[in-house]
């Protein structure tokens, strides 16, 4: 099992920890983002949305690291990380959902921003950073883990953005059950981080 991957990425990332947390094997590629190889072939054939990270499984391919990550726990982690109930599943997909808008938006942009250049209006993405920070530790007031009383897929693609906020200009220091919640993702058996961590 191939995982196209590009260090610095945190979206990339939630499948290296999830992988690492749950013991599956993945033969990290390296793909050299600034010299385009995820915008030609052989990648562009693999995903045409030219995006990192892509997963091959034999013949499956995947983009998105949400989708990767239901389908590495479906397939090899069992319902302890994703659950099969409906309502237990509902519960971790809308922090995917949270993860590929409100965290992506906010503090994964306003860190594309400050550290790499990129474009996007700062200020707006500090705002929503609050925004969503706000509502995430408030959640962990009442909570150890973000769904089912137990790390799941969600603590994984919630996890990178949030625990790199400081790289976007955004401060951990007024989320305490944030905070906390980081400190018990790192403390869990397996947990790799990531350059920035």
């Amino acid at each position: 099992m191939r995982l196209y991957d590009l260090e610095l990425s945190g979206n990339c990332y939630k499948v290296r920890l999830f992988a690492a947390l749950t013991g599956i094997d993945l033969e990290r590629v390296p793909v050299d983002f600034r010299k385009g190889e995820h915008k030609r072939a052989p990648l562009l054939t693999l995903n045409p949305w030219g995006e990192l990270p892509v997963l091959e499984d034999g013949e499956v391919v995947l983009r998105d690291s949400q989708a990767i990550l239901v389908y590495l726990a479906a397939r090899y982690a069992g319902e302890a990380w994703l659950p099969r109930d409906p309502a237990g599943m509902a519960e971790v997909v809308q922090w995917l959902s949270t993860a590929a808008n409100e965290i992506q938006s906010g503090p994964a942009t306003a860190r594309r921003i400050e550290k790499f250049g990129g474009a996007g209006e700062k200020a707006e993405a500090l705002g929503r950073s609050t925004r969503i920070l706000s509502l995430i530790d408030a959640h962990l007031a009442h909570h150890d883990w973000l769904v089912q009383g137990r790390p799941t897929i969600a603590d994984c693609a919630v996890f990178p953005y949030v625990a790199l906020a400081h790289e976007g200009g955004v401060s951990r220091e007024p989320y305490a059950n944030v905070r906390r919640w980081i400190g018990r993702v790192e403390a869990l058996p397996g947990f790799v981080g990531m350059p920035g961590m």
